[in-house]
């Protein structure tokens, strides 16, 4: 099979690459974090002018055709800047709502304002006591004439304090944590009942915690079976997971490039430190853990949006397992490489060790990851 990249692929690499090195340097990142929305207005603008934000749907629906390939792209190359833009809340997870369960005419309605840039879209399910699993909600909709109503609060919504529409999973029949009995519904951001609370993570990304208090939805804003789209969800986890996985690739890179120079550069006993074999292998370890999870990473793109849904779940379950357990490998051996200086707000290689750890624990920590593979036999089944 052939892994290179085509014309087009390899001009949106670069062109994007070109972007956020110029816009995107370490001390610029800090003051867009200090934007009262945590982010760039203006370089939001700017991805929507390349089209990144219309890659991944149909040209039918005003998207540009693209598959899971140029999503792996761009979040890679994001990885590698740290970018703060809720790239991936919208376009990754709300997109791949609007793909995987909206009707032709709300593909129609809504996929076209994401594709502009008009529409910011978050997606809120993690619940207090939810924990990892997809199926545990207790949030509530009811049905209420054709429509329904919300009640319940959502923990932890990535980017959740500036979507102008947050999609939201509701049980609409059984006991918490059954598979039967979920549903998808799209809330306005201004809808009556609705509040939510924002802040900074440790990351630099923007989380909310929202709360749904008799919140109307009307029958145009359910996606899907609102008694059965788990389905949907876990297709939309699984495609969250592989462009996380390629953001991690693009972090690692960088963890890799920046020790690797300081360890070239900082003297001890008037050698620079590289010189040290102890810290050579520390640092080759970083290499092969990255490689290691590129292989991953490819691979979980290849099976994204397979049709297979368990051949789908066991390869994103390995493939998050695997790039989670590399991140922390590397990471940890980068802060180590540095010293104490590692550890401080100055030097950006604890920013880039901060983002891998939130990698690790979206849609489920590698520790998690691992057990579900077990559980199900592998990712080659007998």
């Amino acid at each position: 099979m052939d892994f290179d990249l085509t014309e087009e692929q390899s001009m949106l690499k670069d062109s994007l690459k070109r972007l956020l090195a110029d816009n995107y340097g370490f001390e610029q990142r800090r003051k867009y974090m200090a934007a009262a929305e945590g982010w760039s207005g203006e370089m939001w603008g700017r991805y929507a002018e390349m089209g990144l934000m219309a890659l991944p749907f149909a040209e039918a629906d005003g998207g540009l055709g693209g598959s899971a390939v140029e999503t792996m792209i761009v979040m890679e190359e994001m990885g590698r800047a740290l970018v703060l833009e809720p790239y991936f809340s919208t376009v990754v997870l709300g997109g791949s709502v609007l793909r995987f369960a909206g009707s032709e005419d709300q593909r129609a309605e809504w996929i076209p304002q994401v594709a502009e840039g008009t529409l910011k879209l978050a997606l809120a399910h993690t619940e207090r006591n939810s924990r990892y699993e997809l199926s545990s909600v207790e949030t509530t909709a009811k049905k209420d004439g054709q429509g329904w109503v919300l009640n319940g609060a959502k923990s932890v919504v990535l980017h959740g304090d500036s979507a102008d529409h947050v999609f939201v999973t509701a049980r609409t029949a059984g006991d918490t944590r059954d598979e039967a009995g979920i549903g998808i519904f799209m809330v306005d951001a201004g809808a009556e009942g609705f509040s939510r609370r924002g802040y900074t993570m440790q990351d630099g990304q923007r989380g909310a915690d929202l709360r749904f208090e008799n919140v109307r939805v009307g029958p145009e804003h359910v996606f899907g079976d609102a008694e059965n789209a788990l389905p949907v969800l876990r297709q939309v986890a699984d495609a969250g997971i592989a462009a996380l996985c390629a953001e991690a690739i693009g972090v690692m890179d960088v963890m890799r490039e920046l020790t690797v120079d300081y360890i070239k550069t900082r003297q001890q006993f008037g050698l620079p430190i590289g010189a040290f074999q102890a810290l050579q292998h520390a640092a080759v370890d970083m290499f092969v853990a990255a490689e290691q999870a590129r292989s991953m990473s490819i691979y979980g793109t290849m099976m994204a949006e397979s049709d297979d849904a368990d051949e789908r779940a066991r390869a994103m379950h390995a493939v998050k397992a695997e790039i989670g357990r590399a991140g922390r490998l590397a990471g940890e051996n980068a802060i180590q490489l540095h010293g104490g200086v590692g550890m401080t707000m100055e030097y950006a290689i604890g920013h880039y060790f901060k983002r891998m750890t939130m990698i690790d624990i979206a849609l489920g920590d590698h520790e998690y990851h691992l057990r579900a593979l077990a559980e199900k036999g592998g990712l080659i089944e007998a």
